[in-house]
């Protein structure tokens, strides 16, 4: 019986997590740039791959980790078309399963830091198609990055369209939409709007609170924790809110998930004894439903 020959992305090997005194900027070399051209190769009519390994080799070792896979965007771009409309159909064509678990993917994802780099690069001018991009690279690494440019400059634009992305059924879209909009990414452009005003996300938040999959409540703890620091009590209230609601609940799994959340979110100020968050840290240990 024949085999279907594995994608690039699936033969990239790297580590199930980050190795001491390794860097992670070495997952962008040799190999990986020879594995996405070869990728490329498949799609892009007339790749050079040759040309593609010597422009994205040059200069690589000076770098580090995001400027690399920049440094590798770049490289793609020589040779796809200067459309984005056309470059982004033929990226995506280029990308390979998506991911089927939120756990145990290790580095490998890292594959494409560098199509991350080119969407969130060339793609901004054509948001609609930079969207679509965005939505397939984050089923197969993370578009957390890449989507901050769109923000930036389509921010009510995008926002409507997170809006709808959070009902997605793939949780790797929904956790996007929690983490993709956080106002202190860590490695990421801040988005000042964002921290100006934490009224711009929290209706996604809202949507994602009783997410089914931990890995998009801790996305959202993580999202609140971030607003904390800029508007602690906006936070506190939001978590003082969603405890309140459980009062009325009789769904013991989703007050657990809930305190957990909250737990998680102030648990920052409550190390540097902010007196609310210790308060809403023991209410959300102790939260009963109201007796009726």
């Amino acid at each position: 019986m024949a085999t279907t020959a594995l994608h690039p992305a699936q033969r990239f090997i790297a580590p199930s997590s980050i190795q001491t005194g390794v860097p992670l900027k070495e997952l962008m070399n040799r190999k990986l740039i020879a594995l996405i051209g070869e990728s490329l190769t498949t799609v892009v009519p007339g790749f050079d791959t040759a040309r593609f390994q010597r422009r994205a080799l040059r200069g690589l070792n000076d770098l580090e980790l995001k400027e690399r896979a920049l440094h590798i965007a770049h490289a793609m771009a020589e040779q796809f078309p200067e459309d984005f409309m056309e470059a982004s159909f033929l990226l995506v064509d280029s990308f390979g399963p998506a991911l089927t678990a939120t756990e145990g993917n290790g580095l490998a994802p890292f594959f494409y830091m560098p199509h991350a780099a080119f969407i969130a690069e060339y793609g901004v001018t054509d948001f609609l198609n930079g969207m679509i991009a965005n939505f397939e690279l984050t089923q197969r690494f993370t578009a957390e990055f890449s989507i901050r440019p769109f923000l930036i400059a389509h921010r009510e634009k995008s926002l409507q369209i997170l809006g709808a992305w959070a009902k997605s059924p793939n949780p790797h879209v929904r956790r996007l939409v929690s983490e993709g909009t956080r106002p202190r990414l860590p490695w990421a452009m801040r988005l000042p709007e964002f921290q100006a005003n934490p009224q711009h996300t929290l209706p996604l938040l809202d949507a994602l609170k009783d997410d089914p999959e931990l890995y998009v409540r801790r996305s959202v703890a993580n999202h609140l924790a971030d607003i904390a620091k800029d508007h602690p009590e906006f936070a506190f209230d939001v978590c003082a809110r969603w405890l309140e609601d459980l009062r009325v609940s009789d769904n013991e799994q989703v007050r657990e998930q809930r305190q957990w959340m909250v737990r998680h979110a102030v648990r920052l100020p409550a190390k540097k004894a902010h007196p609310r968050a210790i308060q809403l840290r023991a209410l959300a240990t102790n939260t009963q439903r109201r007796k009726s």
